[in-house]
């Protein structure tokens, strides 16, 4: 049987490599895994464990795999079709990344309704998939998509009610990185699988370019034209 990446980090070989030019290490260090203090029946599936501090913590393996399942079925659909929604601000750039780099429809900010179901809607939108950062903040497009029978895949923390949600992606919906690398690996994933990217090749795009800058580091990288750092 496979062990768990929280398995594999308990025995110290943190070293391994999920995808080239993304270390197990460097993956776990955008907290993907950590949830909330709250477990709802329908996530906890997902969770591996608890913290003496009562946050849950979500099992990276499980994570992985559905990120998997959820790039397999994006990848057989007509991509210009997919739609991607968030009203985070930390999945602002997450969002664009990847339809940058696959060809999806991005949407953020305020979501019109209607946007799905109304025709008349001058940007109405006919999707095949919509795929949201949290089923919960993001409810008007998984409401409407769910009406007109569209799958919904949905990044689903701890505290995620599932009830709409076709394809779960359990991860920490919540933190900057951890929304950047669940969206560049959905990215990578969907290359793969439509035969864009091989599993020995490096994404043009690292989980950095995917993570919503602060507001202070661009003010910084104008001044002194250097990268940043997140904690």
């Amino acid at each position: 049987m496979a062990q768990s990446t929280d398995e594999i980090e308990d025995e110290g070989s943190v070293e391994a490599t999920v995808a080239p030019g993304l270390s197990e290490r460097a993956l776990l260090s955008t907290g993907i895994r950590i949830g909330t203090l709250v477990k709802t029946k329908s996530m906890a599936q997902f969770v591996s464990r608890t913290q003496a501090n009562g946050l849950h913590v979500i099992d990276v393996s499980k994570t992985l795999s559905k990120i998997d399942a959820a790039a397999k079925f994006i990848a057989r659909s007509e991509i210009g079709r997919v739609v991607v929604y968030s009203a985070r601000e930390y999945a602002k750039t997450p969002v664009e990344k990847f339809c940058e780099v696959t060809g999806a429809v991005g949407l953020t900010g305020r979501f019109m309704p209607g946007t799905f179901t109304n025709p008349l809607f001058p940007r109405h939108l006919d999707p095949e998939i919509v795929v949201v950062a949290d089923p919960a903040v993001d409810f008007q497009p998984v409401d409407e998509g769910s009406k007109l029978g569209i799958p919904i895949v949905a990044i689903c923390d701890t505290d995620n009610v599932t009830e709409n949600v076709d394809v779960v992606i359990p991860a920490n919906n919540r933190g900057r990185s951890a929304l950047a690398a669940v969206f560049w690996l959905l990215a990578r994933y969907v290359l793969l699988h439509q035969g864009v990217l091989s599993s020995d090749q490096q994404m043009k795009l690292t989980v950095k370019d995917f993570e919503t800058k602060l507001v202070e580091e661009e003010e910084g990288e104008e001044e002194t034209g250097d990268g940043y750092e997140s904690s």
